[in-house]
């Protein structure tokens, strides 16, 4: 019942109910990604995405991100595209998590040069 509410009154729990009945009236599913995403538009050519889990928008795998930002290429027509043994997998933002980024001199300690004044 509580996650019911929850997407009635809040947009960062996935989808609202205005979404929902957008969905049903005028949304039309164009495809979905591995991830779980799904991708919709409307009759009018609005485009937009429901999110499986977490609301991110660094959650857009690269196929996808040209067909929501109306960018015309090859990738756009084929979502399913071949991927390279040497590319890599999509990850969404990883800044504040365990995963995130560190620079080799940040990984050990720094060790001062200086003595720091004593009081």
């Amino acid at each position: 019942m509580l996650t019911v509410f929850k997407q009635i009154f809040t947009w960062w729990n996935q989808q609202t109910f205005g979404t929902r009945l957008q969905i049903f009236f005028s949304g039309k599913l164009v495809g979905e990604d591995k991830n779980g995403n799904k991708y919709y538009e409307s009759k009018s050519g609005r485009r937009w995405v429901i999110y499986n889990g977490e609301v991110e928008a660094s959650k857009i795998p690269n196929e996808w991100y040209s067909w929501m930002h109306y960018m015309k290429n090859k990738i756009e027509n084929d979502h399913n595209l071949k991927k390279y043994d040497w590319q890599k997998e999509h990850l969404p933002n990883q800044t504040g998590s365990e995963n995130s980024y560190h620079p080799k001199k940040y990984n050990n300690a720094v060790k001062k040069k200086y003595k720091s004044w004593k009081s």
